[in-house]
């Protein structure tokens, strides 16, 4: 029997069916303790980059983003869990790390797909995933 009490679900998504996975077990385990989820979308985005003025290209992505937490949080609703969005833009895993660890949010867990759209910055830079497992101070589930 577990003892500690899960009351709030970190959820890192990306679109990809790994992530939709993620959210369906954090759905499973919220739902065992009436947890409430925190759905995180994290945007890459380099420090210095010479496209920023590209609009067209960020409200595209923001449209894209908006539908896909919007039909996370219909599948959360659907199941009878409260799901609450953040979008963030920066290094992925660090703004992950971030937003766990903050005082305010108190998170209990952190379940997320074990591999991501970022196949070709995995292969060099190492995935989000393993980023988040070494880096976190609270207990990381990882979905495949």
């Amino acid at each position: 029997m577990i003892k500690k009490k899960v009351s709030k679900i970190l959820v890192p998504l990306d679109g990809s069916k790994n992530s939709i996975r993620g959210l369906e077990m954090a759905i499973s385990v919220a739902r065992q303790f009436g947890a409430t989820i925190i759905g995180v979308y994290s945007i890459y985005a380099p420090p210095h980059s010479e496209f920023r003025g590209i609009g067209s290209i960020r409200a595209s992505t923001n449209k894209e983003v908006k539908k896909f937490l919007n039909e996370a949080k219909v599948l959360s609703a659907q199941n009878g869990i409260v799901f609450k969005e953040k979008l963030m833009r920066g290094d992925i895993g660090y703004n992950i790390i971030k937003l766990a660890h903050n005082k305010k949010e108190k998170f209990s867990l952190i379940v997320m797909g074990s591999r991501g759209r970022g196949s070709m910055k995995e292969m060099f830079f190492g995935s989000v995933s393993n980023y988040v497992i070494h880096a976190s101070k609270i207990p990381v589930l990882l979905v495949k």
